[in-house]
């Protein structure tokens, strides 16, 4: 069995019990369903409440709506009091939708609120390899730190590899030119990565054109596989089995 370790269901054109139901036909168990903001927040609950045995909930605030913490955060703090995990939450230099000093000042506060709660926090990281790294280690949250859809080179996955983070890789692995991203997998431990598909985005390439979804969580999977030289069954309970521990979600 798979486990979807990153999708925002509430962002599809398809219902959450259709995506769930073809994610199940696919083999895929369970998955993780993280906001962006207090909005998606409560949806990614709602979704949850209404698929206990299969949905896991985030909330968070994306870097991109930084600026909104002063009126969000303290719903978001409540919120994160019950979550499963924080998120989605980081650092975006490409955008630049939010102030940088905004953006690390909230980033700050929700690794803050992992370690005083102990929950896993789900980071994005785009053009902000230095400063994430930097906060991640001032924070030491060890594996509780999922660099999600991660996208650093061999480098850099080295460097916060020595972090002890978690890595979850996407469909961009599968890409003609994501030939960075493989070079990462190579060098990451397949003990501490999970699969996920950032659902509706960054679809694998068999499926380029169209919306992603949970169900093509395999397909990230079989890439894994090549690029370890291990059967993809042994990609799928690896990764699984790190999803569960970092999730809290063991047997």
């Amino acid at each position: 069995m798979w486990v979807d370790s990153h999708c925002h269901l509430f962002a599809s054109e398809d219902t959450p019990e259709e995506l769930l139901n073809r994610a199940a036909d696919a083999g895929v168990d369970w998955l993780m369903c993280p906001g962006v903001d207090l909005e998606t927040s409560l949806q990614a609950h709602r979704i949850s409440a209404a698929n206990q045995d299969r949905v896991l909930w985030a909330a968070g605030l994306h870097p991109h709506d930084a600026v909104r913490w002063a009126d969000e955060g303290g719903r978001l703090t409540s919120l994160i009091a019950t979550a499963d995990a924080i998120g989605e939450c980081g650092l975006d230099y490409y955008r630049d939708l939010s102030p940088r000093p905004v953006q690390r000042e909230v980033f700050r506060e929700q690794l803050r609120l992992a370690g005083d709660h102990g929950k896993p926090i789900i980071v994005h990281c785009r053009d902000a390899f230095a400063d994430v790294h930097e906060d991640i280690a001032s924070a030491d949250l060890g594996e509780r730190v999922i660099l999600h859809s991660w996208t650093g080179g061999p480098k850099w996955t080295k460097r916060f590899n020595e972090l002890g983070v978690t890595f979850s890789f996407a469909g961009m692995i599968t890409y003609p030119t994501g030939d960075t991203v493989r070079r990462a997998v190579a060098v990451a431990p397949p003990e501490r990565c999970m699969i996920e598909t950032d659902t509706p985005y960054l679809a694998p390439q068999a499926h380029r054109q169209e919306p992603n979804e949970p169900s093509f969580v395999p397909l990230v999977g079989e890439q894994l596989a090549e690029i370890w030289g291990i059967s993809v069954e042994q990609v799928a309970r690896l990764t699984s089995e790190t999803a569960s521990r970092v999730y809290g979600r063991e047997e």
